[in-house]
Parts: structure tokens; sequence; C-alpha cells
């Protein structure tokens, strides 16, 4: 709205000034106990979060729209905003009202956006609130992509080149699924992937002017963040698109947050060479942190993986789950500390009661870093460091795991920490410094003498008047007090006589004279300044001890993550022992071998009959593709995406749901299940399956693992045949891909593929049929099979029957129809087609479909050429 600035009130004025300098925000203006929003703000924010809006004098004729929020409420209110997609600066007083001539000084301390938040009240105990600063360097072409959590002081950097530049910023993203991403103009230049960004993430997008990435400008502050002189400390370039991504994220990060705090201790640096490749849609297809349809924990591999205590390590397992390890070495390394654990029941069972007393050492020691913390975050942060000799002791026992011992090594008792938190601050201390109470007594001899003048202030008076009296001899003297003179010393006429002269006459009555002493004011001041003072010292105090903790951040952060992978590993063993899973051995041979194979989700979730366990054979030579034929609803969905569930899980860290498991590390599973469209894209269901099959055979690797699930079904049958053909051929093709490949199909004519090409092998669900009905046993088994059952599926599914019978009638006859028509030459006994007729046939229709006579020389040429081809 327009509003004449001229007219408005001087509060108006100030806010005007600081509303102007963050206009893309709402702007909390602190008004007392309250934050106030005026005019546009306050009609937006009380229609969001339904406020009642009402106004205030402001110097024009009409009010200014006015809503406000509670000061001690806040978070909720800005929590809601944020959520809704706003950002919020928090403009907060600077200098005392009761003290202030004229306006109070204000200014915004903060501005709150979905991406840097800190506190535990906005956030997910259980994962991390991510915000990326991506940069692509167009002449270079390169791409630099850093993350920060500041809740918890992560920072992770990727840098990207090459061809695969986009895939790995995308693979990236769909890792972390940042809160918030910030970038320069030209990242919208990577076409594919601003169009995820767009499309993809439901997340804030922050377009930051370039000069903000420019490392000449913000490298020697990126580097200050981490507490070096230089970024090449960190490993960072000095001028490359790594760099620039790190300077974009802090210049971000302090604009916010209005303070360079040191946090972070230190950047991890991720290559492609540290953990498996996992695209947006194999995490979304395995399910590993939330159901597909319903976006749900439970149904995931998380749900099944999680039995963690502390919620450090609810978010390390979900990173954990996101970033399977590729080194062969690691792996065994966490598998040998889950082995340690599994077989000292006792001593896990200690570890998980001790883990379950531990408080969340990152983000608490995030709010001692931002000045936020309250007494009880203090005595939280040393309630958990009592626990840490503890459990340094439990892990002492397990001496037949590195892992652990080295854990154990990075664990610090934190002592110094313990001992200034318990000597200083209260046992059960308020929630607020201001209330006081906070501080023991016995701590600081200044504090203890003002709180025995506030506690004893009327004993400290009468200890005056007793000596006042045996020093002048004035036996009814008394001390009183009223608000004009404050403390007094009354005396009658009778012993005027006997007034020392160091008294001063202060009032005179019909029959009394009243005086002061020097020790009497400064009495008077004591008991009456005691309360103030002690308050403000408890509060100087606090903010010491506080800020001591915080010189112990690096120690801290580093027992932290020790403690919270120490608590994930102690998840793997108890999942383990109660769900029956075994040590997998880790092979580099190339063969993936799964005896009595189970899907760690689908057989907790049963509740009404017992999961079937398959074995799995798949290797790098002569079984690189199972070919899985058999009906809808028979678990060939299942069994491929429990083979994929099972080597991600091992490649974690994690024991795994089978008799036994031997598995060679792949760099990628690539996912290609179910039917969908992208109508948000402009993309139907078969340019999504085929955008989805490109993919996978531009990006995949020989060492990585492929799951295809009814590849070609999104178009007529003679393209889904010739296409699912062409990419197994492809696939299977050592001298192009290789991989080892799981194929589930329902085109039956795909199970010739075993005898032409070397590598594929058949399998098939195994069906009972008995009479006119079905049952699907959930086995795999070798060879394939030579019918489909869509008519019995659709019984199973309950169809009506009426329907069903027709379907049947329908069948039988296109398929006599088929027969009939079919040359004798291409009839087969199996009612199978075979790839050589399928030519044959293509050639004959076009034949049918051409009128010979309207052709030209040429053109008769031309479908001579298309004819031999369709044939060869």
């Amino acid at each position: 709205m327009e509003i004449d600035r001229s007219k408005i009130s001087p509060m108006m004025q100030q806010y005007f000034e600081v509303k102007d300098k963050y206009t893309d925000c709402i702007l909390f203006f602190r008004l007392g106990d309250f934050y106030e929003m005026f005019f546009d703000d306050a009609v937006v924010v009380s229609k969001a979060l339904e406020l009642t809006l009402t106004g205030r004098d402001c110097g024009l004729e009409e009010r200014a729209p006015m809503c406000g929020v509670p000061y001690h409420a806040a978070d909720m209110y800005i929590k809601r905003l944020i959520d809704m997609g706003f950002k919020v600066a928090v403009c907060e007083q600077l200098t005392d009202p009761a003290e202030t001539k004229g306006i109070v000084v204000r200014d915004v301390i903060r501005v709150v956006t979905p991406g840097t938040l800190t506190e535990s009240s906005m956030l997910d105990d259980g994962s991390n609130n991510y915000i990326c600063s991506i940069y692509y360097d167009e002449e270079n072409k390169t791409c630099g992509v850093a993350s920060a959590d500041l809740s918890t002081g992560e920072a992770a950097l990727s840098f990207f080149e090459g061809k695969d530049l986009e895939a790995g910023v995308i693979n990236e993203l769909s890792r972390c699924r940042p809160a918030e991403i910030i970038f320069p103009q030209n990242f919208l230049s990577l076409k594919n992937a601003a169009e995820f960004v767009k499309l993809r993430l439901s997340c804030a997008v922050t377009l930051r002017d370039t000069i903000c990435f420019t490392p000449s400008e913000r490298r020697d502050m990126a580097a200050a963040v981490f507490g070096v002189g230089s970024v090449k400390e960190l490993g960072i370039s000095e001028d490359g698109a790594d760099c620039a991504a790190v300077c974009g994220l802090f210049d971000y990060i302090n604009d916010t947050q209005k303070s360079s705090v040191s946090r972070f201790t230190s950047i991890e640096l991720l290559n492609g060479e540290q953990f498996m490749g996992l695209d947006l849609n194999a995490r979304r297809n395995l399910e590993l942190t939330e159901t597909l349809r319903s976006k749900e924990k439970k149904g995931s591999l998380l749900w099944v993986l999680d039995s963690t205590k502390t919620s450090m390590g609810r978010r390390l397992l979900k990173n954990w789950i996101e970033q399977p390890l590729k080194s062969p070495a690691r792996i065994i390394e966490r598998l040998d500390a889950v082995e340690s654990l599994y077989r000292k029941s006792v001593v896990l069972t200690d570890l998980t009661d001790l883990l379950d007393r531990v408080y969340d050492l990152e983000r608490l020691m995030t709010k001692v870093m931002y000045k936020s913390a309250n007494p009880r975050d203090l005595k939280s942060l040393s309630a958990t460091a009592q626990q840490l000799p503890l459990i340094k002791q439990e892990l002492a026992k397990l001496t037949d795991s590195k892992l652990l011992v080295r854990y154990n090594d990075e664990i610090s008792t934190l002592d110094e920490l313990v001992n200034l938190v318990e000597n200083a601050i209260m046992d059960e201390p308020p929630i607020s410094v201001k209330d006081g109470g906070v501080i023991k007594e016995g701590f600081n001899k200044e504090l203890d003498e003002l709180r025995h003048i506030m506690n004893n202030g009327r004993s400290i008076i009468d200890d005056i008047e007793q000596r006042e009296k045996e020093s002048t001899g004035i036996k009814n003297l008394k001390i009183g007090f009223n608000r004009v003179f404050g403390y007094y010393l009354e005396v009658t006429r009778s012993y005027y006589d006997l007034i020392p002269e160091g008294w001063i006459r202060k009032q005179t009555l019909a029959n009394a004279e009243r005086f002061i002493t020097e020790e009497l004011k400064n009495a008077e001041n004591a008991i009456l300044g005691a309360k103030d003072k002690a308050l403000s010292l408890e509060a100087d105090i606090f903010a010491e001890v506080r800020d001591f903790l915080a010189t112990k951040l690096e120690a801290v952060q580093k027992t932290a993550s020790a403690v919270a992978s120490v608590d994930v590993l102690c998840s793997f063993a108890e999942v383990a022992l109660r769900n029956q899973y075994v040590k997998p051995d880790i092979a580099i041979d190339g063969a993936i071998d799964i005896k009595a194979g189970r899907h760690p989700v689908v057989e907790l979730m049963l509740t009404e009959e017992m999961f079937v366990p398959n074995d799995l054979y798949i290797d790098n030579k002569a079984d690189r593709m199972s070919i899985i034929t058999g009906p809808n609803m028979s678990g060939k969905s299942t069994y491929m995406r429990q083979a994929a569930l099972i080597v991600l899980m091992a490649q974690i860290g994690s024991f795994v749901p089978a008799d036994s498991a031997k598995i060679s590390v792949v760099d990628k599973i690539f996912t290609r299940v179910g039917a969908s469209d992208d109508l948000t894209a402009g993309q139907s269901t078969f340019m999504v399956e085929m955008s989805e099959v490109s993919d996978i055979l531009k990006n995949a690797t020989r060492d990585s693992l492929v799951i295809l699930d009814e590849v070609g079904r999104g178009t007529s049958t003679f393209d889904g045949v010739s296409i699912a053909r062409a990419v197994a051929e492809f696939i299977c093709n050592s001298k192009k891909l290789g991989c080892k490949t799981l194929f589930a199909t329902h085109y039956h004519e795909l199970i010739g593929l075993e005898d032409e090409l070397e590598g594929v092998k058949n399998y098939s669900i195994a069906v009972n049929k008995h009479g006119g009905t079905i049952r699907f046993l959930r086995k795999i088994v070798r060879g394939g099979v030579d019918e489909s059952y869509g008519v019995d599926v659709a019984k199973l599914a309950g169809l009506p029957a009426k329907v069903v019978t027709r379907a049947k009638e329908l069948l039988e006859e296109m398929e006599r129809q088929h027969a009939s028509e079919r040359p004798a030459s291409v009839r087969e006994e199996s009612g199978q087609i075979s790839f050589g007729s399928l030519g044959r046939e293509a050639a004959l229709d076009m034949l049918e479909k051409t009128n010979i006579d309207e052709l030209t020389d040429s053109e008769c040429r031309e479908l001579l050429r298309d004819m031999l081809k369709a044939i060869q």
C-alpha cells in the first residue's frame, strides 16, 4: 500500500527504515513483550497464521494494520511461516526501554530461512536440515556444491566436471534433500539440474549476486569460519568452483545470522570414490528413508534399521543409508564392529542403556556457540558428558574391533565441562537466566554476598540499629523506612543531646528527628540494589560459563561424531539379533551370492503369511543378467528390490536378512521400476520410462547393479518387445556395459536370449495350478515361463466373475485368431513369438499396407530395403 512517510510517527519511520532493508522478509518488530507486524506484513501474516488483525495509531488518518505474537512463543509462529515459504527477519530491541530516552534502538539480529534454522523446536531431531550452495563455472565447465547444517555444524563439499557434471549435481541434491538452495544466475544454464530443482525438490530457492560467490572477495572469510589461515588447508582450491560454492554458502550464512560464529570445525570433501552412486529413482524405488506413496518412515529401510537411542545416531543412520560405502576395507571395518557387538550382547545391552541417556550434543553445542543456550541446556550437556566415561568403559571391552577402539579413543570424557557446569549451575535450574536462581551458592563470592543481603536485609538493619543504640546510649532509637527518604534513624527529643556529630539530619517531626548515616545509606543501597545486581551478575557468570564451553567445541564435536557412530553400530547389532540377520562376506570377484535372502521390510510388514526366502547368484561373467518372468503380484519386484537392499545394507556395514551372503561391492545401483507419469514436466508414462532407461544406459558401469522391471510395457507389444530386447542386448554386452542386471519382464519372447547371448540366465516365479485356480509360490526357480496369468491375477484382485469369464473367452478367441492368421513357418508349438518371425511378420505387414502401383521406382527400392532390414 502507498504510505506518505512524511506523516508517520517516529516509531513507524524506524519500522520502515528496517523494513526497506528486508523487503523479501516478514519483519518481526519487537515492541515490549510482542513481535508486531505492520501494514502489508500484518495483512499477510494475519491470514497465514489466522491471527486477529488490529490497528495502531501511526500519524496517518487511518490506523496502521497490525498483528503480533508473544515474544516467548515466537519460535512456533516463525516455524509455521517458514513452512509456508516465508523468510522472517527478527528485529530486536537493542537498548533497555526503561533506560532509553526517546525511541528504543532496534535492528535485525537474524534472518530466519528454511536452511538456516538452528532451534531444536523447529527441527526434526532425526534429520539434518541442509542448506546448499551451488556454483557453476561456465568457462571451465566445473561445478561446486557446498552443503551445511547450521544446527549440527556439519559441512560437505562436492566437485563435478566432465560429461557427468549435471548428473552428479542432481544426485548430490537427491542425497541431502536441502531445505534451501542458493546459487547465482549462471547456474540456470545447467538446464537439467535447474529443472530438477524446480520440479523435484520442494525447497526454498534464493538467487544471489555473483559477487557473493567470488573467491577473491570471500575466501578469507570462508577460511576464518573453520579457523584456518587459508582454504587450501581444507583441501579446497583458491579460485575454483569448489571455493566459490563454499564462499557463497558462508557469505549467506553470515548475512542471515548477522555474526561470524565459528560453529564449523571441518568440511568433508566428497567424491565419487567414497560412496555408492544412487540417483533419485533408486532412492525412491528402494524406499530407503520413506515410502514411495505415503512418504512415511514406517515401511522404509530406515524404519527397519533404526534402533538408535540418540538424535545424533538417528541422523547419522539416515546419512549412512543415503551414502553406502565403496571401500571394501571400510565396509569390513563396520561389519567387524557390528559382529563384536553382536557376539557380546551383554555389552551391547549396557551400551544401549547408556546411549539412551545421551542428549543431542551437536545441537546443544550450536546453542552454546550462538549464545542461545539456557541453563537447562548446559545441564543436559553435563549430564551427557557424565555418561561418557561409562560408555568408554564398555567400549574398552570390545578390543576385537579396530573401529570401536578408534571411536573409544575419539570420545573425550569432557571433565572440565562437567566440573564447571556441576560447580556453577544449580541442579534443577530455571529455563531462563533472567529469573535468577541459576548459579550455585559458593561459586562466586560477590554473588553470595548479594544473595545474603537480599535474604537478610532486615537483619542487617537490625544489626546497625543495635550497634547505634550501644554506641550512643539512645535506648529508644529505631530505624524506619519510607519511600521518600529510604532508611532513617529516628530519635525522640529527650535524647537529642546524645546524637553524634556525624549523623545527617533528614527530617524534623513534632517530637522527633530523623537522621541518616553513611553506613545506613550504604546498607540501603546494598539492600535495594542487591536483587538487580544479583540478577545482572548471575547473567554475566552464566555467559562466562557458556563461553568457556564454546572453547570445547572441537572436542565436543569429535566426541559427538564418535558417539553417534557407536549408536548406529549398536543399532545394526540389535536389529541383526532381533531379525536373525547374518554377517555378509565382502568379495572382490564381482559375484553376489545370496542364500535364502529376505526382503528386510516386507518380512516385517507381513502379518498373515510367512515370507518366502529366495536365493540369488549373479556376477560379471556367465551370470551377469537374470531375466525373470512371471505374472504380476507373484513377487518379481520384491525379489529384485530385496537383492538391491541386501547389497546396500552390506555396503553400509549392516548384517543382512539371509542365511548367508557374499557381496561384491557395486559402485552404483539403478532402478527402473513401476509406471508413473510426470505431467508437470509434460512427460507421459512411457516417456518417463524411456528417460530412466536412458539415464541407466549412459551412467551405469561394469561394476553397477541394475534393476529393470517391465521395460517397454508403456507402448505397443512389438515396440515394447523390440525396446526390451535392445536394452537387454546393450547391457549384457561386456564391451558396452556388462554389469550385473536383474531384468523382470512379461515378454516371454525374451526367454530366448539365454540361448543367444552370453551371460543371460532365465528365472521365473513358481506357480501352482490346480483346476481353474492358481497360487503364486513366491519362489524363484531356473527357467522361464511360457504363458501369462493376467486374467488369473484379475480374478485374484477381485474383478467380478462375469468380467473374468468374458475376458477368458476373448483371450481364447484372440489366441485362435492370431494362430490362424500367422504363416505356418512362424507358428511354434510353445505359442512364443521368435524375433525372426516378428521381423517376417513386420515385413508382410508393410507389404499388405502398400499399393505397389502408387510407388515410384525409388520408393519401391526403399520399401524393399526396409523389408530386408526387418527380416534380417
